[in-house]
């Protein structure tokens, strides 16, 4: 039974484009034919299937055991039909391959065939997009939106791959159009029954990060370095920073002349402030530094608990430190992992004339 050379050179063909081992098809192929044929027999068999690489030939072999009694038709043979079919030398117990050539077998081994190498180059493309970006998570991609509807939102991150932005990753209040271009934090990759899933997020810490690394050159090459990030995404994220080089002010060169550098970075954002923040090891002017862009007068720390300070500001900056709904502190909390709680500075109250002689009639 033949499947002919033109299979052989379509099998060839599509291995070398896309970049499969023939040998994984011809083997995938050879089990698919020998579920085939035995659903073809309605029976037990044991069998074994050969395809010729070259010729494009499928041998098709039933294995039977030498009997002096049949039992089981499926798998058994007795010695005389054995020795009627040219097997002279056979005896009870051998093992012997009978050759079929089961007459309708060759369009169901055609169909097989087909359904063998569409399955394969489906399995294949599966793992060529699972490889190539699993070694992708924790990376910044551009993307374009596909399909945003029903609550789905689907961004185009390769030539033909789409991947999922979870109502959690996505930036409040942003707005998400079909053919629009933005870019995402490859955040996860799995193997699924269907292919991978690649989760990807608009608001995770990674993202202002790799955004830094991109529009400025001392954070790309490690002139300056990132020490934290934290982010409510779309609103306002603070980022702490430190550097080995007294020649470089690390805000300045992160803020960019006439705020250009942060600028491109909030607008990649949908307008997120993004705080700069001066890493300290002492963490009472790490504090004060992450309250910003609030004025602190000074920071003490609660005696009786544990990474907890108090923080005082003039009563005009209170609000300034709290933020808008406490979202100031909350970050800068996050950002130190210190528990702090701002305080307004109770203004000094100018003495009165009654005072001056109430201390002066003390003082006689």
């Amino acid at each position: 039974m033949q499947l002919g050379r033109d299979f052989v050179q379509a099998l060839n063909q599509i291995a070398e484009e896309r970049n499969l081992v023939p040998e994984l098809i011809v083997s995938s192929l050879e089990a698919a034919l020998i579920s085939a044929y035995k659903k073809y027999q309605s029976g037990d068999q044991r069998v074994e299937v050969h395809v010729n690489t070259e010729t494009g030939d499928i041998l098709i072999e039933e294995l039977r055991t030498v009997v002096e009694e049949l039992e089981s038709p499926d798998t058994e043979i007795t010695l005389g039909d054995a020795k009627r079919l040219g097997f002279a030398d056979a005896s009870v117990g051998d093992e012997l391959h009978l050759e079929k050539d089961p007459g309708h077998f060759g369009r169901i081994a055609a169909q097989t065939a087909r359904q063998v190498i569409i399955q394969r180059l489906k399995d294949a493309e599966r793992q060529v997009i699972y490889s190539e970006f699993s070694d992708k998570v924790g990376e910044m991609m551009t993307g374009t939106i596909v399909k945003a509807e029903n609550d789905q939102v689907l961004a185009r991150i390769g030539e033909r791959t789409e991947a999922i932005l979870p109502r959690k990753e996505r930036i409040p209040g942003e707005e998400y159009v079909p053919g629009q271009t933005m870019k995402f934090y490859v955040l996860d990759v799995r193997q699924m029954t269907r292919g991978p899933k690649i989760v990807i997020s608009r608001t995770h810490p990674g993202l202002l990060r790799k955004l830094m690394e991109l529009e400025i050159p001392e954070v790309r090459d490690g002139v300056i370095e990132i020490r934290n990030i934290v982010r409510e995404g779309g609103g306002r994220a603070k980022v702490s920073l430190s550097t080995m080089d007294q020649n470089v002010d690390p805000v300045g060169a992160c803020v960019g002349a006439g705020g250009a550098r942060i600028k491109a970075i909030s607008q990649e954002l949908m307008g997120e402030k993004v705080d700069i923040i001066v890493w300290s090891s002492d963490p009472l002017a790490y504090i004060r530094n992450a309250l910003s862009p609030a004025q602190v007068v000074k920071v003490e720390p609660v005696l009786d608990q544990e990474h907890a300070a108090k923080a005082y500001v003039e009563p005009e900056q209170l609000s300034l430190a709290i933020g808008k709904a406490g979202q100031n502190v909350r970050l800068a909390a996050r950002l130190t992992g210190w528990k702090i709680d701002i305080n307004a500075l109770q203004a000094e109250r100018m003495p009165t004339l009654q005072d001056i002689f109430h201390e002066v009639a003390e003082a006689d």
